[in-house]
């Protein structure tokens, strides 16, 4: 059974929440998850953050798929309802997970990266926003590649990135919208690549949650969070049931 489906669902949200997760004052919340695009059927699924671990429940093949991420362990669990297993993916033995921080301009990027290390030039103004400019270095071969990026002093967010290929990032907010109640920001992300056509996606980023609760990109496909409720979640919900089997594989799918 191919479980990538289920990491590439939430690749939207993985990030965001957990750096929300691990807050001085987390947010928790549960919500619907919706992907849809113009040539398939939507594809929907539940996600529950806690404090530091996130649970999303998915369907695929029809067989029930619940992936369980745990970051003050540093684990990762997926799990199989119907047969009552689970696959695990830990840190290495006596391996301490950081502590996160709430994501900040003045945090240095590389921190946690190897061979990657970062030089703050200034202060600057990417698309009328403050932003913090990080200069980032690389050796690689005996060579040195040098890109830089900015993030942004409100938000935290990486608004503007060049690379030393030639990729480059801006990330510039429309102005505000009104998401299923919730007062939201709406940005446009563009992204280029030497000798081809600029990519552009739209996000609605949530100041509460501290995450993008909706995505459109090129071509239709829409991720989206829906009917966000916010409060406590169980612990139970990211825990692994008494009655389950470590598996080394991937069940069939049935």
């Amino acid at each position: 059974m191919n479980i990538q489906a289920l990491t590439s669902f939430t690749l939207l949200f993985g990030a965001a929440i957990i750096g929300t997760a691990n807050a001085a004052e987390p947010v928790q919340f549960a919500a619907e998850m919706v992907s849809s695009g113009p040539d398939s059927a939507p594809t929907t699924g539940k996600m529950f953050v806690g404090a530091g671990r996130v649970r999303v429940e998915l369907e695929q093949n029809g067989q029930q798929i619940v992936r369980i991420s745990d970051q003050a362990r540093r684990a990762d669990w997926v799990l199989f309802p119907q047969h009552k297993g689970y696959l695990e993916r830990s840190a290495p033995a006596g391996e301490v997970a950081p502590v996160p921080a709430p994501p900040s301009a003045e945090h240095d990027p590389c921190d946690g990266l190897q061979a990657v290390t970062c030089r703050r030039v200034g202060v600057d103004q990417v698309a009328g926003r403050a932003a913090v400019q990080w200069e980032m270095s690389v050796t690689r071969e005996g060579k040195t590649l040098t890109g830089t990026q900015w993030l942004d002093v409100e938000r935290g967010l990486p608004l503007k990135y060049a690379m030393p290929n030639g990729q480059a990032m801006e990330l510039k907010q429309l102005g505000t919208e009104t998401i299923a109640g919730r007062a939201v920001e709406k940005w446009e992300m563009t992204v280029t690549m030497p000798n081809q056509t600029p990519v552009r996606t739209l996000q609605w980023f949530d100041p509460v949650l501290k995450l993008a609760v909706r995505e459109e990109f090129t071509g239709g496909n829409v991720r989206a969070l829906q009917q966000i409720t916010l409060g406590k979640q169980p612990d139970e919900l990211f825990q692994i049931p008494a009655d389950y089997t470590r598996l080394e594989t991937p069940p069939a799918a049935q």
